[in-house]
């Protein structure tokens, strides 16, 4: 399950940024951060889930820090 979740969330990730990347519009970007967090978000908890502590931790304070880029540039905008 969070095999199929981690796949589905970068495939929108990739969607996203190739779209903002090719048509030069940026209004996606905060969309595409709160995908990435919960991608981020997810892979933490499967490195957790297998023993793998360090590295999902890790995952975690990154998904919490791009959820706060996320935050930031919603609420500037």
């Amino acid at each position: 399950m969070l095999k199929i979740l981690r796949v589905v969330l970068s495939i929108t990730v990739l969607t996203l940024a190739g779209y903002g990347l090719i048509s030069g519009n940026h209004e996606l970007i905060p969309y595409m951060m709160f995908f990435m967090g919960a991608m981020f978000l997810v892979m933490g908890i499967a490195e957790i889930k297998e023993m793998r502590k360090r590295m999902g931790i890790f995952n975690i304070f990154v998904s919490i820090f791009v959820f706060y880029v996320f935050l930031e540039k919603l609420l500037l905008n």
